[in-house]
């Protein structure tokens, strides 16, 4: 168990997995090559603990290994497992700090040259004599170029790069620049939400990262010399590359690159001669960064200053990405773009990572793809080996073909096929296969044309994405990405070895499924199996159907799921856009047979989720376990009745009998299980549940039999859409109605939850509809608002792709600018006018700007018919309501990719008045002061005044956006990675133990999972964000509370740079993080996080959202905490404010805001308002729950309590001695942590791991005390029931 316990000591700082890393390159900024190897390569903790919990290799062992170097310090020593491969030793090597230099060389033990390829533990004692010496080696050409392009990076030298897959600041983390206001930090009674406005509108300044200085220069440039590549007969001598450095000194070297390191040469700018200088001048060094100090004598010391200056951030905020793209934010700082350096070698990078005829970039990304799916997968090791080489596979694969797709929607690919029309073009790039998402040769001209295409291709590979993660034994699928750039859909395939073989004449292109539609029919004996394992799996029955000639084929899948033998012998599935059966219902009811309707749903592309068709299966077999536990019980009573008959005397025996029988019904399956194991098992087997999901798509059964079976499958699916719309949707209605599901923040958040439940976003409008039902409900009405966004920016979407889609990429950022001013900006210039410039449209006659024709009352109309039209829902009023504009823009910037100037948008012509006045008039009265809070406004602002000053000048009309303003445009992508089962296993696992009470196992399992999840994925990746965040809040269930606030700050950063710095996700985080610090200790750290998630959720939602109850409620219990009485009386008070807007008066959930409010202000010294609060309390809790309560009598004590105190508060010494006895509490940690609540995720419920345990009262009755005693249990137990729970679930319980 070494490994693990290993893993257990530094779990609180990471993992050791992090750990290694951390230490090794916090100043390393290497390639993606480089870096794919550390990200995944030097986890060493995390390999040698998945093999720990298996079990499978008890001889592993963890020791200290020493490495002699050749130069100074002469030895490094590093921390490995018997069970690593040698070159994860090798990566660790090159990211340490003072072994930089080394890149070229192998390791030696006793003499002997270690393989790069094997276990440490393969190398003769190596354990009983830990020391392997490093050799250095001689650098062959592509080993000098990665040295060359590493030691770029590592001196700084590399400048930006421009990349368009990426976009503006990619990756970009805050959580560093989250600080407290230090104006006045030597105070004691400051805070970091003093004079903090709640309902001051969200301001673009939360998205900016804060400016940093420059990194120190150790070397002003560093590239390729033009005297490169060298000449035949120097080849030959061993000269690799050339080299020109010029120093910080100014002078200028040229360096060779030579089979035995580098050496200072003898060229110059007119002259070549490669030859090593003589003395005193020469240098050579094996190592350039070694060669760089010894010809700049300033190198050493400022090289030491760019690694502190690198320290200075989170380690996770500076790595690259390797294994996931970066998120892109959405507003972007002018000052990113301006920051353009002049950097020759950028243009040569390509040279460098991949040589002068590029042949080591062409993969064949359909090989490495299938033969990693073919590897073993016995032990635990090698399924770790295995995800590890898919997580890693699929984000190269990922990244390639994003980045083919940007082209090949630019037109910078030529088509295979340039004589077809535009939509039917097909590329190759890179040895991906490109395809456009539309209907180019008429597949789909009945199901909608390009409508249906386009849903088609997203479908297709949520289903290639599915089968991925089923991992069936010899099926294989091709890699697959959808892009969605400049108004285009790209699909990006692997191609698959056959797919373009002419076949000969009689044989079909496909071998199993529909061939040419549905009118030729293909079977393959060899795809039946594998086949129907898959159809088993994804609940597909297996159905006939029908070709053009009535023959009767017998499919395992739909006839739109296709099988391909391809060259390789491998069997590939294809077309998985129909592994569910269609949505029957909203066909019907919206897609009609007259086509020239025009409120004809666009395509019949729709199916339902695989969520849906799990959930109601498992509907179905809860229906089926209690028939047969009916009939079981029927049976026993006819039984037990029999032997009444015939024994009387065994009466009693059979009335006990009856009732054991009664309590096992109870208990439903798991008892029934436990009572008649046999029986079960039989029982279960007679449960079947599968779809056809080829019903209502044109099939025609021929006999009475085939007939009968197809209405008995139209009639199951018909169940299931029922379901859907009788169920379901007014279940989700319902749960955000009551607060037992965490509130959506945006319109993402809200379609991710429908997802969960698997109710397709077509849905929105009906959403909204039974939202708009119930007027009285605030929560739904803020419900109904989300939904109104969402379907307004994905209506937005639609035209706004209408449009891009014709043009030329030069006329995008007009385009995109006129259409945001006529939705945006129509208040401040009602007819904006597009502007293009005209120069350029005369480059191109053929093209249709008719974005410029658009108008805002053009456009409103159109909105509104699409969202009609897709949503079946009527708009009215505004399309976008006042003060939301800047909500709106971030929904349409974040679904179409757009990175907009971060500035002060005018949307209206009073806006333009109040920019230029202070912000004093903002502040709503009570809860700030005008002059501080005026000023920090100013502030924000002050960045932003110069752009707004340009935009007002006179030259430029008036206008809300400008072309200028869209800096870029990003591609969205739609991947098929699978997750790893593996380490979601490991973390199920744990949380069960944990669970079960079972606490050491369970925290060995929760480090194992997350040095699985590391390991798999890199750190770097959305999953493990969603790792630390659930890890982070297990360890502070079992108040491992360093360790919860170590992994829920890396969980913030994560999130922060691989989902987006305003994802929903990313502000739960941050709120995760400022509870956990504030246990900690940290409480003004605390309220700065707070701060920072208060004012995301104003750009995410606006203000007044009704989850933000909870979280202003903790900052007021943080604010007690660090005895702030007057502010944390403020924020009770605003938190009351909003939960009686959203809740309603005389709820439990307004009551136990009051009672908290009481208390706050008892302790602020306001007694007359504290009887006051504490008597509408009591009247409420006694109205709504009863006298004999707990909450209610607590209540009714306090309210004695507080009257007593307002009598007598002449006398001074007794109000000091109250207001003492409600500092001096022991139980003041208590009610703190109980008092702070965890922010439930989008559609979960409130309840946290180890609250759970806390929650129940356990001291009720215990009322005999003094005064004093009775002051600290009433403050202290009166938290347990003040949390400001979605339900009152703990007055409930108490109540029953």
């Amino acid at each position: 168990m070494a490994a693990s316990n290993d893993s257990l000591t530094n779990a609180p700082d990471a993992s050791a997995a992090t750990k290694a890393q951390e230490n090794g390159s916090s100043d390393h900024h290497a390639t993606s090559k480089t870096n794919g190897e550390l990200t995944n390569g030097s986890t060493e903790d995390a390999s040698k603990s998945g093999d720990d919990a298996a079990g499978a290799q008890p001889t592993e062992s963890v020791f200290q290994l020493t490495i002699k170097l050749p130069h100074e310090p002469g030895q490094t020593q590093i921390m490995v497992s018997s069970q690593e491969q040698v070159q994860d030793i090798r990566q660790s090597i090159v990211d340490t700090p003072h072994t930089f230099q080394y890149s070229c060389f192998h390791l030696e033990h006793q003499g002997k040259r270690i393989n790069d390829f094997v276990e440490l533990s393969e190398v003769p004692d190596v354990v009983s004599d830990p020391v392997c010496h490093l050799v250095e080696d001689p650098y062959t050409e592509a080993q000098a170029r990665m040295h060359v392009v590493r030691v770029r990076e590592l001196v700084g030298a590399s400048g930006d790069r421009t990349d368009l897959v990426t976009g503006i600041d990619a990756g970009v983390s805050l959580c560093d620049g989250v600080e407290l206001p230090n104006s006045q930090a030597g105070k004691e009674d400051t805070n970091p939400v003093a004079h903090y406005d709640l309902n001051a509108p969200g301001s673009v300044s939360t998205l900016l990262a804060q400016p940093r200085e420059p990194a120190p220069k150790t070397i002003k440039s560093l590239s390729l010399s033009s005297w490169n590549p060298p000449p035949h007969h120097l080849r030959m001598r061993g000269h690799l590359l050339y080299l020109q450095a010029v120093t910080n000194e100014g002078e200028q070297h040229y360096i060779t690159a030579h089979v035995s390191g580098f050496f200072v040469n003898k060229s110059t700018n007119n002259k070549f001669d490669p030859a090593p200088k003589s003395s005193p001048k020469s240098a050579s060094a094996h190592s350039l960064i070694t060669l760089l100090s010894k010809i700049s004598p300033s190198f050493d010391a400022s090289f030491k200053r760019l690694q502190e200056y690198n320290g200075q951030r989170d380690p996770l905020a500076s790595y690259q990405l390797s294994n996931s793209l970066p998120a892109a934010p959405w507003l972007v700082s002018p000052s990113s773009v301006q920051q353009h350096q002049s950097d020759l070698t950028r243009t040569q990078e390509a040279f460098l990572l991949a040589g002068a005829d590029n042949a080591e970039t062409l993969r064949d990304w359909n090989e490495e793809f299938q033969s990693t799916r073919e590897l073993p997968k016995e032990t635990v090791q090698d399924r770790v080996f295995r995800e590890r080489l898919t997580s890693k596979l699929f984000a190269e694969y990922n990244e390639a073909a994003v980045r083919g797709a940007c082209l090949v929607a630019r037109g910078e690919i030529q088509p295979l096929n340039p004589t077809e029309a535009r939509d039917a073009q097909i590329f190759v790039y890179n040895n991906v296969f490109y395809s456009f998402g539309a209907d180019g040769v008429g597949t789909f001209a009945s199901d909608g044309g390009d409508e249906a295409a386009r849903v088609a291709t997203g479908k297709d590979v949520q289903g290639v994405k599915a089968v991925n993660q089923l991992d069936i034994n010899g099926l294989f699928t091709p890699g697959t990405v959808v892009v969605d750039y400049l108004g285009k859909r790209v699909v990006g395939q692997s191609i698959v070895p056959g797919i373009f073989k002419q076949r000969e004449p009689g044989e079909h292109q496909i071998d199993y499924g529909g061939v040419e539609g549905k009118d030729v029919i293909a079977t393959h004996e060899s795809f039946v199996q594998p086949f129907s394992e898959l159809s088993k799996a994804m609940r597909v029955k297996r159905h006939a159907v029908w070709d053009k000639e009535t023959k009767k084929h017998e499919l395992e899948a739909s006839v739109e799921t296709k099988g391909l033998l391809g060259t390789d012998g491998r069997k590939y599935v294809l077309d998985l856009y129909r592994i569910t059966p269609l949505d029957v219902a909203w066909l019907e009811k919206h897609r009609g047979q007259d086509q020239t309707d025009e409120n004809r749903y666009p395509h019949r592309m729709t199916v339902l989720r695989p969520e849906l068709v799990d959930s109601y299966r498992i509907t179905k077999m809860r229906e089926y376990i209690s028939k047969e536990l009916e009939k079981k019980r029927t049976e026993r009573k006819q039984v037990e009745a029999g032997a009444e008959k015939e024994e009387k005397d065994a009466e009693q025996a059979s009335g006990d009998e009856k009732a054991l029988t009664n309590g096992d019904s109870e208990t439903k399956p798991e008892g029934e299980e436990e009572a008649k194991p046999p029986q079960e098992a039989v029982d279960m087997s007679g449960f079947t549940f599968a779809l056809n999901p080829d019903v209502f798509s044109g099939q025609q059964p021929q006999s009475d039999e085939e007939k009968k079976e197809w209405e008995e499958d139209e009639a199951e699916v018909r169940a299931v859409c029922n379901y859907l719309t009788a169920e379901v949707i007014p279940r989700i209605v319902h749960d955000l109605q009551e607060g037992d599901a965490g509130f959506p923040m945006d319109g993402q958040s809200l379609v991710r939850e429908m997802h969960r439940r698997g109710i397709n976003a077509r849905y929105i409008g009906e959403v909204a509809q039974l939202s708009s039902e119930k007027t009285e409900s605030k929560r739904l009405q803020a419900l109904k608002y989300v939904c109104h966004q969402e379907m307004l920016s994905r209506a937005f979407k639609h035209v706004c792709n209408l449009r891009l889609r014709s043009l030329p990429p030069c006329f995008s950022q007009s385009c995109v600018a006129h259409l945001l001013n006529c939705l945006l900006g129509k208040e401040l210039n009602s007819s904006p006018q597009a502007e293009t410039e005209e120069e350029l449209k005369a480059l191109y006659p053929d093209v249709d700007f008719e974005y410029e024709k658009d108008t805002p009352a053009t456009l409103d109309k159109e909105i509104r018919r699409q969202i009609a039209l897709r949503y079946r829902y009527t708009l009215e009023g505004d399309l976008v309501q006042n003060g939301k504009q800047l909500q709106v823009l971030r929904e349409v910037s974040k679904k179409l990719g757009f990175q907009v100037e971060a500035k002060d948008y005018q949307f209206s012509k009073e806006s333009t008045l109040q920019n230029k006045e202070s912000s004093d008039s903002l502040a709503p009265n009570g809860t700030s002061q005008p002059s501080e809070g005026g000023k920090k406004k100013k502030k924000k602002n002050a960045d932003n005044s110069p752009n707004r000053g340009a935009v007002s000048s006179p030259t430029v009309p008036l206008a809300t956006f400008h072309p200028d303003n869209i800096l870029n445009i990003v591609p969205t992508v739609k991947e098929a990675s699978p997750k790893s089962l593996l380490a979601e296993e490991a973390l199920d696992a744990g949380r069960m133990s944990i669970q079960q009470d079972q606490k050491e196992l369970g925290q060995e399992l929760l480090l194992e999972s997350l040095s699985l999840h590391e390991q798999i994925y890199g750190i770097l990746h959305p999953e493990v964000a969603r790792v630390y965040y659930a890890l982070s809040t297990l360890y502070y269930g079992l108040d491992e509370k360093s360790a919860a606030v170590e992994l829920a700050k890396k969980a913030v950063i994560v999130s922060e740079r691989t989902l987006g710095v305003d994802d929903s996700e990313t502000v739960l985080a941050y709120l995760n993080l400022s509870l956990f610090e504030h246990a900690t200790g940290n409480t003004r750290k605390a309220l700065g996080y707070v701060r920072h998630a208060l004012d995301l959720w104003k750009v995410v939602y606006g203000i007044r959202h009704p989850d933000s109850i909870t979280t202003i409620n903790n900052a007021a219990v943080m604010l007690q905490s660090l005895k702030q009485f007057h502010e944390s009386r403020l924020w009770f008070e605003a938190s009351l404010d909003i939960c009686e807007e959203v809740a309603g008066r005389q709820t439990i959930n307004t009551a136990t805001l009051l009672f908290q409010l009481a208390q706050a202000l008892a302790l602020d010294q306001d007694p007359k308002a504290a009887v006051a609060k504490m008597r509408e309390s009591y009247s409420i809790f006694k109205t709504e729950l009863g006298p004999e309560n707990q909450n209610t009598k607590e209540a009714e004590m306090w309210l004695e309590t507080l009257t007593h105190n307002a009598v007598n508060q002449a006398k001074q010494a007794n109000l000091l001695q109250s207001r003492k006895i409600l500092l001096s509490r022991n139980g003041r940690t208590s009610r703190v942590s109980m008092g702070t609540r965890a922010q439930p995720p989008v559609g979960q419920t409130t309840a946290e791991p180890g609250q759970a345990a806390t929650a129940p009262a356990s001291n009720t009755g215990r009322d005999q005390r003094n005064l004093d005693e009775l002051l600290k249990y009433i403050n202290g137990e009166s938290s347990k029931q003040t949390t400001p729970k979605k339900k009152p679930s703990n007055p409930k319980r108490r109540a029953a």
